[in-house]
């Protein structure tokens, strides 16, 4: 298995593959985990955690025009990189391409591929934009390099942050001269992807724009729920600290989780006992409870299935404890506080050994033992793994924005219905009095490139990110490779797109649902003219 680490001293001592910043993965053989925690050059452990791609435009609602026309700004990405982290991306689309039909890609690393792994890594396949061009100038072009993106989420994202239009004017994209770097992550035929795959993938855009002297704007648009939200996961954290490495800015969409029912808070007492209930959608085949309490609280927990089947009463301090139930397994975990955070985690896997799960009414049963604070908060998987169908009877729709989007240093986007000017009704929503999205862009029916060459309508969150994504490559293109604002990249970027940004009138801003308002590309570049120009 594979494990995130911090650490200290010679990573090569405990065969660390380090990523930067003191974090890295280990693989080692599940019953030696234990003997990790031993080592003293290791300071914090984390397990991998599956993060979903966020599935489920016009120039003029993100104010594109005057960015991109030569009697204002003239900017169109030169001298930057726009980087997707996605599904991957179809190189053979023209969209991808020069007018003289050289690729726009710098480099593409498919991690699941054999042979060739870039420098620094142990796996995948690396392929050169000189090879992408050998494959393009082929009659048949997969028979040298195979179709790169197999789900196209990824060219449909990497077309709206920087398509050239080639094959469409109507649908250029926000940064249509920008280098490009891709990369593959998760299995083909899957909707998600491995945290340890993700930050491989941060850490070699990085080191590629690095090397390149270039800035980059790097799109990211996966979610999860399994975790605290808070920003306080080694996963989390990395990404925090990887966005204040060379001159980047990682754009994270707030997910599809606004309107599906995944998050609950309570609040209990000393001798209560409450019922969290929630509905199992039929065909799937596995679903996780991730419950956050004050460590400091002593609560009780049973899990009770729709035939009435019950785990039985389980208390703190307990072992992990996997049950069989029918063709199910159900496995209860009391977490600890990490050295990030003082929250505890209660975790409960259910999987179906056979079949699929139990589908109906399920009821977490809580007693308070021994309670200080007594507030709690709890998430169901994503949309993107137990569909609409799997919901709490009474759930909170704030606290819905989706990991990683929840880390700091990055800009987190909402989506919004553009021929409506209203909220998508599925965005993730931020908590009542902190941790707002940052902006806010079209995500519902939005014009994007197709695997195989085309156009096809798109919509979630996903497809919000690469809008913001692309406008961040623009800045920089002014700022860092115009030289009128050399140091634009990270939060400073963050900072202008919520001062450019439209708001409406009767509105208080920030706010949970989009933030500081929706994308103006053309106003956030104004208000640094006035303080740059």
């Amino acid at each position: 298995m594979e494990v995130i680490v911090k650490y200290n001293g010679d990573p090569s001592e405990l065969g660390i593959e380090p990523l930067g910043q003191g974090f890295g993965v280990i693989e080692i053989e599940r019953d030696k985990l234990e003997e990790l925690y031993s080592q003293p050059q290791i300071e914090n452990i984390e397990l991998p955690k599956d993060v979903y791609i966020n599935d489920t435009f016009t120039a003029s609602s993100v104010c594109l025009l005057p960015a991109h026309s030569p009697d204002s700004f003239g900017l169109k990405g030169s001298g930057v990189i726009t980087a997707v982290i996605d599904t991957g991306i179809d190189y053979t689309h023209p969209d991808f391409q020069t007018p003289n039909g050289q690729t726009r890609i710098l480099s593409f690393w498919d991690q699941r591929g054999e042979g060739n792994s870039p420098d620094g890594f142990r796996e995948g396949t690396e392929y050169t934009s000189e090879e992408i061009n050998e494959a393009l100038a082929s009659s048949d072009p997969f028979s040298i390099i195979p179709q790169l993106d197999i789900n196209g989420h990824g060219t449909a994202v990497a077309g709206i942050a920087a398509g050239s239009g080639i094959a469409s004017e109507d649908n250029i994209g926000m940064a249509p001269y920008s280098a490009i770097i891709a990369v593959r992550v998760g299995e083909a035929d899957d909707d998600f992807a491995r945290s340890t795959e993700l930050m491989r993938a941060i850490k070699y855009v990085v080191d590629k724009a690095r090397f390149y002297k270039m800035p980059a704007a790097i799109n990211l648009s996966f979610g999860m729920n399994e975790g605290a939200h808070k920003g306080d996961s080694l996963f989390e954290e990395y990404i925090s600290s990887m966005s204040s490495e060379w001159k980047t800015s990682i754009v994270i969409p707030t997910g599809n989780e606004g309107g599906a029912g995944h998050h609950y808070s309570g609040t209990i007492r000393v001798g209560e006992t409450n019922d969290v209930e929630f509905f199992t959608a039929s065909g799937i085949e596995k679903f996780y409870l991730s419950m956050w309490k004050n460590f400091s609280d002593d609560i009780s927990i049973e899990l009770i299935l729709p035939d009435g089947s019950t785990t039985g009463i389980i208390n703190s301090g307990s072992p992990p404890k996997t049950q069989r139930f029918r063709n199910l397994d159900v496995t209860v975990v009391y977490g600890q506080p990490t050295i990030y955070s003082v929250s505890q985690e209660l975790f409960f896997d259910v999987r179906a050994a056979e079949g699929y799960i139990q589908a109906g009414l399920w009821r977490l049963r809580l007693r308070g033992i021994s309670v200080v604070d007594g507030s709690f908060d709890i998430w169901l998987p994503t949309v993107e793994q137990v569909t609409t169908g799997t919901y709490f009877t009474v759930p909170d729709n704030f606290d819905t924005i989706t990991i990683p989007s929840t880390a700091q240093k990055i800009i987190r986007v909402a989506g919004y219905n553009d021929r409506l000017g209203s909220a998508a009704e599925f965005s993730g929503i931020g908590s009542r009095n902190t941790n707002f999205p940052d902006i806010a862009a079209p995500s519902v029916a939005v014009t994007a490139p197709r695997i195989g060459g085309g156009y096809d309508v798109f919509t979630g969150t996903s497809f919000a990110a690469p809008f913001v994504t692309g406008s961040a490559a623009l800045m920089m293109e002014w700022g860092i490779v115009r030289g009128l604002a050399p140091f634009m990249y990270g939060e400073r970027i963050k900072a202008y797109l919520r001062l450019g940004a439209k708001r409406s009138e009767n509105t208080v801003y920030p706010n949970p649902i989009s933030g500081y308002g929706m994308l103006c590309i053309g106003s956030s570049l104004t208000e640094m003219a006035k303080m740059y120009g």
